[in-house]
This record gives C-alpha cells, structure tokens and sequence, in this order.
C-alpha cells in the first residue's frame, strides 16, 4: 500500500468547495489522468457511486468508487475498486479565509508483488504529482 497526502487552502466557502468536489464529473476536469467520471447512482446514506477511467502512459484502467463514509461539508471517504484499488480521503476544515481541504489516497501498488520495491519509489512521485495537480486545478476552476 501507498499513501499520499496533500492539502490545500482554498479562498472559498466550504460549502462550495465540497459540492464541487462531491459532483463526480468534477473530477475528470481537475484529475489530470482522469478520462471520465461517471455518477451511476446518488446512494441513500448520501455520496455517491461512479465509474471511473483513468488513462496512465497510454494504458486505461476503470472501475468504480463509492462513497463509504459521508459527512457533508467535513468528509468524503472513497472505496476504490476495479483496475486500480484504494481508498480516497477528502477532509473539508472552514477556515477564517475558506476552505483547507486535506486530499489523502491510498492505493495498492499494481502489478507482481516481487516488483513492488522497485516500481513503489515512481508511483509514488507520479501520484504526488498528480495529488499537486489536482488541487492546483481545483484552486483554477474555484477561484480564477
């Protein structure tokens, strides 16, 4: 398992900043390997469940996440299944100015368990840049 976590100060209320990040489409336009995010249902207990596609160095990896832990304007906790598996952490704290919002994922390493020692140190850079990225981009559609 691979853990990355960022954080964010956002100049926005935090009500807007976690319904934005609770739209599922959202995501495909801030994630910058995000191909498509898809709502396949809103669940009952609140969240949702959608369909994801990502698209890493020309291979495409799908599956779905589903809200498991939802508490609105605080938290969203993510299970990830299908190619790529794991679980997403979105914490929203209000602040004075806005919005701190703590993005926080854990994935399992793809590929042979034997490979893991060496492919950890790559993934792990690729999905801190892409974390950064991310909430750059989410700082770009709130507030420019």
């Amino acid at each position: 398992m691979l853990t990355v976590r960022e954080h964010i100060h956002i100049p926005a209320p935090t009500e807007e900043v976690f319904a934005y990040m609770d739209t599922p489409a959202h995501q495909a336009h801030i994630t910058p390997s995000l191909r498509d995010s898809t709502l396949v249902e809103r669940l009952p207990s609140g969240g949702s469940r959608a369909r994801y596609t990502y698209q890493i160095f020309g291979l495409s990896f799908s599956g779905e996440v589903r809200a498991t832990d939802y508490a609105p304007g605080e938290r969203i906790v993510w299970n990830m299944t299908g190619d790529l598996q794991g679980t997403l952490r979105w914490y929203f704290e209000p602040t004075d100015a806005g919005c701190r919002l703590t993005y926080a994922a854990t994935y399992q390493l793809p590929g042979p368990r034997l490979l893991h020692p060496l492919t950890r140190p790559f993934v792990r850079r690729y999905n801190t840049r892409e974390v950064r990225a991310l909430l750059q981009n989410l700082w770009d559609q709130l507030c420019s």
